[in-house]
């Protein structure tokens, strides 16, 4: 596995771009391959609302070629121990990232989950539907504001209610179908 997604890889007292043998360039391009899918990991982290932290963890443990345990991940991301912990944790309860047994080591260690169906299974379950099901309430408590309003705003704030509505009923019948094709 990789040492580099933070530093350099080093040969001796070389780094890997001084360095002259085939291993050397060999591993510097391993390192620069992990680097980029991690990078990649964080972006989508990003644009789903996620902490950064969240696609570097996933990443690193996406690329690793066996389980890791929270401390290597914590050295080798350059977190904060307790960033990765809540970061494992939310990766976890998303599914993203299951714990596993390794004989003779007593920590506990780290796969992540690599099928796309259980991602995005576990994340709409975990982070969308949620908001889905508060959602009603909601817009009862907005309702109920607009009937309290006066003047001229009151009628395009009711228009705007209703277009918020049928966006949430479509989301509430959307959702469950989703789940239900990503568990076939």
């Amino acid at each position: 596995m990789a040492r580099a997604v933070t530093q350099p890889v080093t040969n001796g007292t070389q780094t890997a771009e001084k360095a002259g043998g085939v291993e050397t360039i060999i591993r510097s391009a391993h390192d620069r391959v992990v680097r980029e899918i991690v990078d990649l990991f964080v972006r989508l982290a990003e644009v789903a609302g996620l902490p950064r932290s969240i696609g570097e963890l996933y990443g690193y443990l996406y690329v690793a070629d066996a389980p890791l345990p929270m401390d290597v991940l914590t050295s080798e991301l350059g977190l904060s121990k307790g960033a990765v912990s809540q970061g494992l944790r939310l990766l976890r309860s998303f599914g993203a990232v299951r714990t596993v047994y390794v004989p003779g080591d007593r920590r506990d260690h780290f796969v992540a989950e690599r099928e796309l169906k259980k991602l995005a299974a576990g994340y709409l379950n975990e982070k969308v539907l949620p908001h889905i099901r508060r959602g009603d309430e909601r817009l009862k408590e907005i309702r109920a504001l607009i009937a309290q309003t006066n003047g001229g705003d009151r009628k395009i704030l009711q228009e705007r209610l209703q277009r918020l509505i049928r966006w949430h009923q479509r989301a509430a019948k959307l959702i469950p179908l989703l789940l239900r094709l990503l568990q076939q």
